[in-house]
């Protein structure tokens, strides 16, 4: 039987290729009653996030302006539309009470575009990247690669002059990274390490191909910004910075001229798609799925726990889903979970019912974090990597995770609490801890335990090829997690009342 939200999620995926997409997909916003529309190469293109939570009845905020929040109503705002914080404030809430919290990111290991992207080498036109997080580099090798992200756009209407964001996404595959041919590196199956400044930069075009479709000159451009070009004579200088062919690509995506981009944040995509697969359609194929799995089941789960009319009258507290960009190089960042958005979050939301500073440390200690990330499951190739007592399986639910030195924030009573809900649904459960001669990583959990002093558990679904640029989980497990973090926001405050611990 198909999974609706495992097709949901697959939907998600493929439309969200960088975290400026899984925010916000589309550049251009929405008409009334528009859900989704063609790009110009003919491919539909869907709001994600901020459609999503628009549809569901949230009111997008703005963190540059004041704000006047109501009990029972839904909202959200976006921080470098890399970031998008969601909340539905219940009826019964006042300042003080608790933020109930799934905190995930939006972020990938990927291969960026550098400042100056311009290469060329042999006889070949290549675009110069750097790696972002920790990725499994050698699978970038002999993929089919596109280009995604963001770009800043001169515009220029009745003499007067602006700028504006817009969203790129380049459908087909432009560029590639071979690989070495086995006649020419013998030993390479004996163990090969990836050079980053030197093996990763994909093949855009061979300089001759380029040169004969005079795809360089044919629409001269002159001005400042990224295209830096200039006519001399009729002819066009050559590009300082980034091949004029890259430019040419996205400026006809964008229906602009070259000249007018002003900069850009694009990454290197891969152009294959997710997909539901398996001999029995158990798995889900997919890049990404660390970590927009949990981003997708954790916002499902907030619009769902929250759109009926009945949905929020028994709260007395805020659900609240926060999805962070930078995980995967430290957090560190405007946007990142170590920044003050949580903070800023909770404390804007506590002053918009109350003038009283002692209500943001009591909401505070009456908060809980759920920090979603996904786990590592058993690779049946090497069992020996996992501690014989805590080996995750495919389609054996959400794992929580424990770290005696706190690499993950899970401590007795947050697992209690959310072990106890999945008890009350039947929802399998299962833990997972580093062996103890092994490095354990971590997550945005300890990040903000310690920044905020919220009461934190760790937890994630299982997946294999972590990091790779073609990772796997389980269909079931996108349905329990989404089903447990539903039931999170249904009935944590009850629960959580239920048990004291520093009294």
């Amino acid at each position: 039987m198909e999974n609706p939200v495992a097709i949901d999620l697959v939907d998600f995926l493929n439309a969200s290729p960088t975290g400026f997409h899984a925010v916000d997909h589309v550049s251009a916003p929405l008409k009334t009653g528009e859900t989704e529309r063609l790009d110009s190469v003919g491919y539909w293109y869907y709001d994600e996030a901020k459609k999503r939570l628009r549809s569901a009845g949230y009111t997008q905020l703005s963190e540059r302006d004041d704000w006047k929040l109501e009990a029972g109503k839904k909202y959200y705002f976006t921080r470098n539309h890399s970031t998008i914080v969601a909340f539905a404030v219940g009826k019964k809430y006042v300042a003080g009470n608790g933020m109930f919290i799934i905190g995930a990111h939006t972020d990938s290991p990927c291969l960026k575009l550098k400042p100056v992207t311009k290469v060329t080498k042999g006889g070949y036109l290549e675009v110069g990247v750097q790696p972002y997080g920790g990725g499994l580099w050698h699978t970038w090798f002999d993929r089919d690669l596109t280009i995604a992200g963001r770009v800043i756009i001169r515009e220029k209407k009745d003499g007067s002059e602006s700028y504006s964001h817009r969203l790129i996404r380049i459908e087909e595959p432009i560029m590639r990274i071979p690989t070495l041919a086995i006649h020419l590196d013998r030993e390479v199956n004996d163990g090969f390490k990836v050079n980053k400044q030197t093996h990763l930069a994909p093949v855009l075009a061979t300089s001759v191909k380029a040169e004969l479709d005079k795809l360089t000159t044919e629409n001269g451009f002159t001005g400042t910004g990224l295209g830096d070009g200039k006519k001399i004579d009729g002819n066009t200088k050559t590009n300082e910075k980034h091949h004029p062919l890259l430019l040419q690509l996205i400026s006809a995506q964008l229906g602009c001229e070259p000249d007018d981009i002003c900069d850009f944040e694009l990454q290197a995509c891969d152009t294959q798609k997710s997909i539901v697969a398996g001999a029995l359609k158990e798995f889900i194929f997919s890049g990404r799925l660390d970590n927009l799995c949990m981003s997708f089941c954790s916002l499902k789960a907030l619009i769902d726990s929250t759109s009926s009319e009945s949905s929020l009258q028994e709260e007395i507290g805020v659900r609240m889903v926060a999805l962070f960009d930078h995980e995967e190089v430290g957090s560190d960042s405007a946007q990142g979970a170590g920044s003050p958005v949580t903070l800023d979050a909770l404390s804007r939301i506590t002053s918009s019912f109350s003038s009283d500073t002692k209500s943001l440390p009591k909401a505070i200690q009456n908060s809980y974090l759920v920090s979603a990330d996904m786990a590592h499951a058993l690779h049946p190739n090497y069992m020996d990597r996992h501690e014989e007592n805590h080996q995750p399986k495919l389609h054996g639910g959400l794992v929580i995770k424990h770290n005696a030195n706190q690499r993950y924030a899970t401590n007795a009573v947050t697992a209690f609490l959310f072990r106890e809900i999945a008890a009350k649904h039947n929802l399998p459960v299962q833990d997972f801890v580093i062996r103890s001669d092994m490095l354990c990583g971590s997550t945005i959990g300890p990040i903000l335990a310690s920044g905020v002093g919220i009461r934190t558990v760790d937890v994630g679904a299982p997946q294999l090829s972590m990091h790779s640029i073609r990772e796997m989980c389980a269909v079931d497990d996108v349905k329990h997690s989404y089903e447990h973090f539903v039931a999170f926001f249904q009935e944590f405050s009850h629960l959580d009342a239920k048990l004291a611990v520093d009294v």
